[in-house]
Order: C-alpha cells, then structure tokens, then sequence
C-alpha cells in the first residue's frame, strides 16, 4: 500500500498503446485501498454498461480502486473491434502504466463484460493478477465456431463469472478455480444488478490478497 495509492482521485486518463490512446476513468473507493480492480467493456459497447457501473459500485465500497478502460478503437470512434492481439497489447500496456504509477504495490484484480473479459482472462497471468472478474462471458460464438472455454480455463487464478439465464452465447461450467453465477436476464445483464452486485460482493471479499 503506498502514499501514492491513497492520494488517488477520480480523473479520465489518456494512455499511449501501441495501438493509439486509451482512455481510463478512474474511480477510487473512499476507503483504505485493498487493490485495483480493473474492467473492461463489450465489443460494441462502453464503460458505462449498467454491470460495469454495479461492479465499480461494489469494489468501491469493499475498498477497491477501479479502472474502467476504453479500448483505443473505441476511443477512436470505430465500433467494430481491434483483432484480439492487439486488444490484449493494449489492455496490458494500460495496466502496466497504472501499476508503475499511482498503483504500484497494490493487487490486481482484472475484468470485463463480453468481450472484455476475454480480454481480462488472457492476460491475468502474465499481469501477474490475483483474479479475474468475467461478466457475460460469451462462450460459445455463432456459426458452430470453436468455444471459447479454453480462454476461461486460461486465467490461472480465480476466476468469477457472471451470467444471464438466458445468455445467447451459452453457461459456461463451474470448476474448482472458477465460480458461476447466474441471474436473470440475457447478455446484456440489465436486469437484476442486486444480484449481480451480491454475487461480485461475495467473491471480492472471498479473494485472497495474493495469487
């Protein structure tokens, strides 16, 4: 925990990637810093997905600073999104700004919804992160296209997913490093945020302070 890390204040940020700027909002919790939890938004969406906003809601009040991070295509205007390489280069070199700055020393806790929790599970390892956060984990992609299971089973460190009874892309599978919670509604996770803030609520607090 460092000085640096209690000062932190709620601001927008433009980090330089590899594949033009990112933007980051920072959120920080008005109580003694227990990490940084950052998120990561859907393919065609933004940072202010109403699962985003619960996750943020919650991870502040149990102490945790937040990052919601915009892709830079996104801040570029573009909808359609980058190739995951480039996705993954990007997110990683916004966590490495964040946690060589005002961050260091703090655990890592990364996420998303959708797409950006593939982004989150491919790189949690080499972030060296101690969980990782998965909001409508879109499983299984449309036109008999390979699952997207071994993504999830990547992560290396705990993993938590939330999902939609009735998510199109599928549920994926418990497992003894990763927990399912479903809820109501679909992929978009609008419909009940009680639920989806008590099951992030329950996992945070459950997570060890290390990987």
């Amino acid at each position: 925990m460092t000085d640096q890390a209690d000062a932190v204040r709620e601001q927008e940020l433009l980090i330089d990637t590899d594949g033009g700027p990112a933007r980051v909002l920072l959120r920080p919790t008005p109580h003694q810093p227990r990490g940084l939890l950052m998120l990561g938004h859907g393919a065609g969406g933004g940072v202010g997905a109403p699962d985003l906003l619960t996750a943020t809601g919650v991870a502040g009040d149990l102490g945790w600073h937040v990052a919601l991070v915009e892709q830079p295509y996104r801040v570029a205007g573009r909808r359609a999104p980058a190739p995951a390489r480039q996705l993954d280069t990007a997110w990683t070199q916004v966590a490495m700004h964040l946690r060589n700055g005002a961050f260091a020393g703090l655990p890592v806790v990364v996420g998303g919804r959708s797409s950006g929790a593939r982004v989150a599970c491919r790189t949690a390892t080499d972030l060296g992160a101690i969980g990782a956060l998965c909001l409508a984990f879109p499983l299984q992609p449309p036109k008999d296209r390979p699952s997207r299971l071994p993504e999830l089973e990547s992560a290396g460190v705990p993993v938590l997913v939330v999902q939609g009874e009735r998510d199109r892309f599928g549920m994926p599978p418990a497992a003894p490093e990763r927990t399912v919670v479903t809820v109501a509604g679909d992929h978009s996770l609008k419909k009940d945020q009680d639920a989806i803030a008590g099951a992030v609520r329950d996992w945070l607090t459950g997570l060890p302070a290390s990987a």
